[in-house]
C-alpha cells in the first residue's frame, strides 16, 4: 500500500526505537519524511535507514530556536505538511524523595514543552485534513513506583489531545494519541544501570502484561500509521492504548 503518497511527514525523535520504526514505514508508503534528533551521527544513520524519503534536521525539541530550524526545513520543502508525530520525549526513574528539581524540568520541557510548541510551530504549515499524532504512554492512567514525573508528563500530553482536538475541528486537523505499554526499544534498556539490570527490568514488565511479552517498536509503528491514516478518519481526540492489555484487563 502506499496511503502516504506525495504526502510530508513530521517525525520528532526519529532516529531510534518507535520514532525510527514510524518513520521508515511512512517513507515505505510514499511519504517524504522529515525526522529530528539530538544527535548528528545518530540522525544520519536514521536517514540512511529510511531511505531516499527522509530528511534529518539536528534538534532538540526542548529548544525553541531549533524547532524553528525543524520548521524552515519542512518550510523548504514547499509541501506543508500533512502528519505531525510528535515523539520525541523520554524520562528516568526518580523516586519521590529523590525528585530534583532539574529532573522535573528536563522531563516536563522534554516530554509537555517539547510537544507543545512542536505543534504550535507546525500548525501554520499543517494541510486541510492533516493528523496529529503524540506519543503518551499508558503510563497515564497507572500508577508506577519511581516514575511519577514521566507518568505526569504523560498525563499532560493526554490533556493536550483532547483540547487540541476540540480547537482544531474546525480546521479539519485530527489529534489523537498513541499510548504504548512496555517496548523493547533503547530508551527502555536505557533506565537500568546495565545489560544484567535491563534483562531484568524487560523480563519484569513482561510478566506485567496480560499478553506476557513486550511490544515491539513495529507494532506501535502500525498503530502510528494508522492514527495518521484515512483508516481512522473518524477518531479525534482519542487515545490508542497499544500495551497488551496492561492498561484494561
Amino acid at each position: 500500500m502506499a496511503r502516504f503518497e506525495n504526502k510530508t511527514v513530521l517525525v520528532t525523535g526519529g532516529t531510534s526505537g518507535i520514532g525510527l520504526a514510524a518513520a521508515r514505514r511512512f517513507a515505505e508508503e510514499g511519504a517524504r519524511v522529515v525526522v529530528t534528533g539530538r544527535r548528528q551521527e545518530a540522525l544520519d544513520r536514521a536517514v540512511a535507514h529510511i531511505g531516499a524519503a527522509a530528511v534529518g534536521v539536528r534538534g532538540d525539541v526542548a529548544e525553541l530556536a531549533d524547532l524553528d530550524r525543524v520548521v524552515t526545513a519542512v518550510r523548504e520543502l514547499g509541501h506543508g505538511l500533512d502528519v505531525v508525530f510528535a515523539n520525541a520525549g523520554g524520562g528516568e526513574f526518580a523516586a519521590i524523595e529523590e525528585i530534583t528539581w532539574e529532573h522535573y524540568a528536563a522531563t516536563f520541557n522534554a516530554n509537555v514543552g517539547g510537544t507543545l510548541f512542536t505543534v504550535q510551530k507546525t500548525l501554520p504549515l499543517l494541510n486541510p485534513g492533516a493528523a496529529i499524532v503524540i506519543t503518551s504512554s499508558n503510563i497515564d492512567v497507572k500508577g508506577v513506583p519511581a516514575f511519577s514525573v514521566y507518568a505526569a508528563s504523560k498525563a499532560a500530553l493526554r490533556s493536550f489531545t483532547r483540547s487540541w482536538a476540540a480547537e482544531l475541528t474546525g480546521r479539519w486537523i485530527r489529534v489523537n494519541a498513541v499510548a504504548p505499554g512496555p517496548i523493547g526499544t533503547p530508551g527502555l534498556s536505557g533506565l537500568a544501570p546495565d545489560a544484567a539490570a535491563a534483562d531484568q527490568l524487560f523480563a519484569g514488565l513482561a510478566g506485567s502484561v496480560p499478553m506476557g511479552r513486550l511490544g515491539t517498536t513495529e507494532e506501535i509503528a502500525d498503530a502510528v500509521l494508522f492514527l495518521a491514516s484515512d483508516a481512522s478518519s473518524y477518531l479525534t481526540g482519542s487515545e490508542l492504548y497499544v500495551d497488551g492489555g496492561a492498561s484494561q484487563i
